[in-house]
């Protein structure tokens, strides 16, 4: 694990180290509160970081995905801002049985 990822943590877990439980009862619920936008913007941030990866010359999803010791679909899906099961994902239409000519 980073070192950044380590201090997040460590910090999280201190939380519950606070010795006064009214105290810690206050700071634990400030911090599930404001959770959702964060998460929010570390997704996003996640997500351009992949882009600039992909942006890269030379760079395909393969390639960034063994670089990040991941699977290239799931480069994908993170660089289009895809998260969770592929039932949320928008679904490709079906091609057209028309081949574009009037009868």
């Amino acid at each position: 694990m980073s070192e950044e990822a380590h201090r997040v943590f460590d910090a999280m877990e201190a939380l519950g180290q606070i010795a006064d439980p009214v105290e810690r009862a206050r700071v634990l619920t400030e911090v599930l509160k404001g959770l959702p936008a964060h998460n929010r913007r570390l997704k996003e941030a996640r997500q351009a970081t992949f882009q600039e990866l992909l942006a890269r010359p030379g760079a395909t999803l393969r390639s960034v995905g063994i670089e990040l010791g991941i699977n290239h679909g799931s480069v994908q899906d993170i660089a289009k801002g895809y998260s969770g099961s592929g039932t949320k994902r928008p679904r490709t239409p079906p091609p057209s049985l028309s081949d574009g000519s009037s009868t």
